[in-house]
């Protein structure tokens, strides 16, 4: 399944289902509803969600980056495209969609 993010101020974002509702859980929407929005009233606070679980997921990454330098069975660390995608590379689109959305006081609305 795949979700469609819109708005008026960006260019649609486009997202599988499973990483969409992860996202859309993150901001306080219900993740069994096909359809949503998020009003200008709710921007300030989703970005601020969606800032804060991308801080999370960086500093995750980060520790689990210096784990795996500890390791000395290890092997060669993943890179380019056999890297893991996390969920701060996953949400950089929506997030700016929601700022573009707050600067320009448009929605952002999905499964429409």
């Amino acid at each position: 399944m795949l979700v469609v993010f819109k708005s008026d101020a960006a260019a649609d974002v486009i997202m599988f289902g499973d990483v969409a509702k992860k996202l859309l859980a993150i901001l306080g929407k219900d993740t069994d509803v096909a359809k949503g929005i998020v009003t200008v009233e709710q921007l300030p606070d989703a970005i601020t969600r969606l800032h804060a679980a991308i801080d999370d997921d960086k500093a995750r990454q980060a520790a689990q980056g210096e784990d795996e330098d500890r390791d000395d069975e290890a092997g060669p660390a993943r890179s380019g495209m056999a890297a893991p995608v996390g969920l701060a590379q996953r949400a950089w689109p929506l997030l700016e969609m929601l700022e573009a959305s707050k600067k320009e006081g448009v929605p952002v609305v999905w499964g429409v």
